[in-house]
């Protein structure tokens, strides 16, 4: 990883366990944490964003302003990123699948390393 990964990370850990937080900021600063480290994760420039940005009980205070008693996940997540890098925002994509209870049954009964699923791109067969 980067070395600004690793500071935002340090600093975003950091401050999660010291800050002050009213109960809608306490409920949800661990999920925003775990996001805007997976954030970090994607994007350097962000990464130092955060670390050179206000501190994570100011950015769980912005998301908490006017939520009344619910907000979504995606939307705290893009308060939160935007807290650190205004104008930025949040892609969020969803897959079903089907058939998640047979795969688990099949992968507990053979415990042997599965490459995933297999996409086939038809035109390798023309």
């Amino acid at each position: 990883m980067n070395e600004w990964y690793e500071q935002a990370k340090r600093k975003l850990e950091t401050e999660k366990n010291s800050g002050n937080y009213d109960r809608y900021a306490s409920a949800m600063k661990g999920a925003v944490c775990e996001a805007l480290d997976g954030f970090c994760r994607q994007d350097a420039e962000f990464a130092q964003a955060v670390v050179q940005g206000g501190t994570f009980s100011d950015c769980m205070k912005a998301v908490a302003k006017s939520c009344g008693s619910a907000i979504s996940d995606l939307e705290a997540f893009r308060r939160a990123v935007r807290f650190y890098f205004p104008g930025a925002d949040v892609k969020f994509h969803m897959t079903v699948n089907l058939c998640a209870d047979v795969e688990a049954e099949a992968a507990a009964a053979a415990p042997v390393a599965s490459a995933g699923p297999k996409i086939l791109n038809l035109e390798d067969f023309l």
